[in-house]
């Protein structure tokens, strides 16, 4: 078997990275474990046209953290933010509501904003580049089952166009940072994230914000809603992981390789509206209420589940934290954040 071609890894005690769509869930919690990693500085670069600067506003301030504002569409932008970075960390996208709507500007954003960034990384000559992508390249619909491993094929049977629409973007970033390493030799490692929940969670994910909507429900004293028998699947992984995988990436010889970034475990619907349940200390009964045709569910129905063992051997990551301890730490902070 030929020997797996090794690529840079970063000392983070003496980089410089960059994080696109910094302003977000998964960008600042990033932020907060390169800092605790010792990262000579970190640029956090968003449009915050969707990011928020409360999310990173315990950051500002810091001498080691830079706040940049700047448009993925602009490779100007992005060339005068990526000179002497040593790393960049690329999660900013539109999501799956995003392109349910206004597919224009998520189609350009997803594709064109990613192509973007790995020129002006290619310019700039930056050490490495992780790219967020998504479960989402496996597809949706029927046709699921069983392991979704790295290697597996694209599902789109019966799935929203929103959803497909999505998932076609992950791919193409994915493959044009498998070109600039083959044309131009650009470290990646691309990270394929299951649904990510967590402290400062915002409203514009799917499966996460179903997190979100069932706990504002049982708190107004409402039942909460199940869009079936409760019994399909979702797949989560906790923010803290996902920024761990990030950081371990980058610090990791890795290359040319995507991974699954998935939780310990799968959960159903009937299990996760339990959990809030539960933190709740409610005796509600959930309502079978079936979903709007056009509304976007992500990761649901089908015997399957998302290994990340590969993860493990490339970067040397793995799941800490585990549904419930996960879901009691959202809602913990959602009820600071209200008391506050």
């Amino acid at each position: 078997m030929t020997e797996k071609k090794r690529g840079k890894a970063l000392n983070l005690g003496e980089s410089r990275i960059l994080i696109a769509g910094a302003a977000s869930l998964v960008g600042s919690h990033t932020a907060d474990l390169l800092l605790e990693a010792g990262a000579r500085e970190v640029i956090l670069l968003d449009n915050f046209a969707f990011g928020s600067m409360d999310a990173i506003a315990h950051l500002v301030g810091n001498p080691r953290i830079k706040v940049l504002r700047a448009d993925l569409m602009r490779l100007p932008d992005l060339l005068a933010a990526t000179e002497n970075v040593d790393g960049v960390v690329h999660l900013a996208a539109y999501m799956t509501l995003g392109f349910a709507q206004t597919p224009w500007q998520a189609v350009d954003v997803n594709i064109r904003g990613a192509q973007n960034m790995l020129e002006a990384c290619r310019v700039n000559k930056v050490g490495k580049v992780v790219f967020a992508s998504s479960n989402a390249v496996y597809g949706y619909g029927s046709g699921i089952h069983g392991a979704l491993v790295e290697n597996g094929p694209f599902h789109s049977e019966g799935a929203p166009p929103a959803a497909i629409l999505y998932g076609v973007s992950k791919i193409m970033g994915e493959q044009l940072c498998r070109q600039y390493h083959q044309k131009h030799g650009l470290d990646y490692v691309v990270l394929r994230y299951s649904t990510v929940y967590g402290e400062r969670q915002h409203y514009r994910a799917a499966n996460s914000l179903y997190i979100m909507e069932t706990y504002d429900r049982v708190k107004k004293g409402e039942r909460p809603l199940l869009p079936g028998d409760g019994k399909d699947t979702k797949h989560f992984v906790h923010v803290s992981d996902v920024a761990r995988a990030n950081v371990a990436a980058l610090g990791s010889t890795a290359t040319d390789i995507a991974v699954n970034v998935s939780g310990p475990e799968p959960i159903t619907t009937g299990e996760l509206v339990k959990l809030v349940l539960d933190y709740c200390k409610s005796d509600l009964q959930p309502e079978v209420k079936p979903d709007p045709p056009d509304t976007v569910r992500l990761t649901s129905g089908g015997a399957f589940h998302i290994p990340h063992e590969l993860a493990g051997r490339e970067i040397g990551w793995q799941p800490e934290v585990r549904m419930k301890e996960g879901v009691e730490r959202l809602l913990a902070w959602r009820e600071a954040q209200e008391a506050g």
